[in-house]
């Protein structure tokens, strides 16, 4: 008698959840054993329209989630567009034979003097010890989704460019968290994605112009309560995973920016991306986190304030370049638009 695969497992759920915090939700689902398409967040995260190409697929019997670029857009660039790895397309990572070297990408074995060293990012997780991740059971949904926050993303000069919206759906034992783009074309919204640009873009030219620091956290919840602070912070929309260089333009000259990690796995990952793609814009990056709790939201509610906030290991990097100078275009970018 054989028995019968899952329809999807944990690995569907996660891929998943990452397109649909990255890209927003496939326009037409289907079974998870049968190919969906989303955005592709490598060539089809500029916020205009497209036939959405990037597959994804469950397969039972291997245990995996396929994901595949229909204009065959690297898989692990796609990957890390999301916050993910390819460790993560496995509901469990396969077991190897006993003595045997693993097997690679193509199927070649690789020896002992191949194995790759830990990147700063996984030293860093490695250290903290992140439980698995794991769905929190919340029960049955009680009620109907709600919008609970509406976050508008402007130009510089006061254009509105799009808007993320927070939607909170009741369950027995908590709520779902949720959230959706959409892009203002004019005369009214689209539901789709926008352009990257960071949140409060007009206080982040107040911060060049006025030599401030600038924090840049995972979500606009986090800004919103450094704003309470007095503080000048900043994000991307749609949270980990979703920040590029195009949004670290904006930051160019800065002489301080202070990113704030939330203490998960792609916190983490996050992080790291940010500080790896601001490095050579600014004059100082820091990699910081929560004294007590999760994110920064979480730090100040335990009556800390930022200079309590904890340095990341691997992650945190503080250094002041010599002779840093201010890159013209930065200052005009802030100002156009």
């Amino acid at each position: 008698m054989t028995t019968p695969q899952p329809s999807q497992g944990r690995s569907y759920e996660v891929v998943t959840d990452a397109l649909n915090r990255r890209v927003g939700p496939a326009r037409f689902p289907r079974d998870p054993q049968q190919w969906t398409n989303y955005l592709c967040p490598v060539h089809e995260g500029d916020g205009h329209h497209h036939n959405p190409s990037l597959g994804v697929r469950y397969d039972p019997r291997q245990g995996k989630t396929m994901v595949r670029c229909w204009a065959r857009c690297n898989d692990e660039e796609v990957l890390d567009r999301i916050g993910l790895r390819v460790r993560d397309l496995w509901d469990r990572l396969p077991e190897r034979e006993p003595n045997r070297p693993p097997i690679g990408v193509h199927g070649q074995r690789y020896g002992v003097t191949e194995r790759r060293a830990l990147t700063p990012v996984e030293r860093a997780i490695t250290a903290a010890q992140f439980p698995t991740l794991a769905k929190r059971d919340l029960g049955a949904q009680t009620g109907r989704p709600q919008n609970v926050d509406t976050y508008v993303y402007k130009w510089p000069n006061g254009r509105v460019e799009g808007a993320v919206t927070r939607v909170h759906t009741p369950h027995e034992h908590g709520y779902a968290k949720s959230f959706w783009q959409a892009r203002w074309t004019g005369t009214e919204w689209e539901k789709a994605g926008f352009a990257p640009i960071p949140w409060k873009l007009t206080d982040i030219r107040e911060a060049l112009d006025t030599g401030r620091e600038i924090l840049v956290c995972e979500g606009e919840k986090d800004v919103q309560r450094a704003n309470q602070a007095g503080l000048i912070a900043t994000c991307n929309a749609m949270g980990a995973g979703s920040w590029n260089s195009e949004h670290a333009r904006w930051l160019a000259g800065a002489g301080r920016v202070i990113v704030v990690a939330d203490r998960d796995r792609p916190g983490y990952q996050h992080a790291a991306k940010v500080a790896d793609t601001l490095t050579d814009r600014v004059g100082e990056v820091r990699v910081l986190q929560a004294r007590s709790g999760k994110d920064l939201s979480d730090h100040f509610d335990a009556g800390y304030d930022l200079t309590d906030l904890e340095p990341v290991p691997y992650l945190d990097r503080p250094r002041q370049r010599e002779r840093f100078h201010t890159p013209v275009m930065s200052r005009a970018r802030t100002r156009s638009r």
